[in-house]
């Protein structure tokens, strides 16, 4: 639980003039799969270019503007300014705006859960909020903003915890109306069909345990890549060093290979003897080079 993670953010729980100040904690990780592009030549990583879509060509990231598709194939540019100026301001408080019915909402609205835990000697008004949610079976629907985006949220007693479950707001949620769905009256189940259906999940029935449940492609995936490793199947990427320039000159990595090369060549003096029925070959330059980090476009 939230005991000894990271605090992410920290704010206050406000609703009339109670003030709960919490801080927020992740409640869930990702656990899948994460598989890395390679390039089978030379196990160097492979990353993401900026490309422009039609004239395939690498573009630099001071001409990439943000834009806004109004209509098919047309699109308004927002500048950065533009945008800051509608980012939603931080409050540090997840502000409740009404208490409803546990039941009334709709799974499909959960999105992402945190914790949250009293700071700041805040632990028996936290108790108390929680306690009222449980005895009254209530959730707060709550206004928050994380990470300069605004959440509509649900604070949501969970055994000792108080949990804030982000929700996707009205407008992302897709209604049925589309869908050729039957209706009661249009099923036609009757009723030896429905006895049967109702016996069969009343045997299929348990309780609720995580623990019963896992990825079992992760899980195969993880096995097979530590039985590879244990065989001595690994491989070494060495991720390519980042340097900036500190001035705005472009560097030219042949020249300065070829500067290195003299400098060593004078430190250590020529070679002790030489032999005469062979010459020495002509330094070659490196053609090629290895690929950037991946990054998000």
């Amino acid at each position: 639980m939230a005991t000894g993670s990271r605090t992410l953010w920290k704010g206050a729980i406000t609703f009339g003039l109670v003030h709960i100040p919490v801080g927020l904690h992740t409640a869930s990780s990702e656990q899948g799969v994460d598989f890395d592009w390679l390039d089978k030549r030379s196990m160097d990583p492979v990353g993401y270019k900026r490309v422009n879509k039609r004239t395939g060509k690498e573009i630099a990231k001071d001409n990439i503007v943000k834009g806004v598709e109004y209509e098919d194939g047309k699109y308004v540019v927002i500048s950065p300014e533009e945008i800051e100026a509608v980012f939603p301001k931080t409050t540090q408080s997840i502000e409740i705006e009404r208490f409803i019915a546990a039941n009334d909402l709709p799974f499909l609205f959960l999105e992402r859960p945190y914790y949250l835990a009293p700071i700041n000697k805040s632990d028996k008004v936290y108790a108390l909020l929680r306690e009222a949610l449980v005895a009254t079976g209530k959730i707060g629907l709550a206004k928050v903003v994380i990470a300069t985006k605004q959440h509509l949220a649900a604070l949501v007693p969970s055994g000792p915890a108080l949990v804030l479950n982000l929700l996707r707001w009205g407008d992302e949620v897709k209604t049925v109306d589309s869908l050729d769905l039957p209706t009661a009256g249009k099923s036609r189940v009757s009723a030896t069909e429905l006895k049967m259906a109702r016996q069969l999940v009343e045997e299929m029935s348990g309780p609720w345990d995580p623990e019963d449940f896992k990825d079992e492609f992760r899980s195969q995936v993880m096995k097979l890549v530590e039985k590879k490793a244990k065989a001595g199947e690994g491989k070494t990427v060495l991720e390519p060093e980042e340097k900036t320039p500190q001035t705005g000159e472009v560097i030219d990595l042949t020249a300065l290979l070829q500067r290195s090369l003299r400098k060593g060549s004078k430190a250590g003096g020529g070679p002790a003897t030489k032999a005469p029925a062979k010459k020495p070959s002509p330094a070659k330059s490196p053609t090629g080079k290895a690929a950037p980090r991946r990054k998000a476009a």
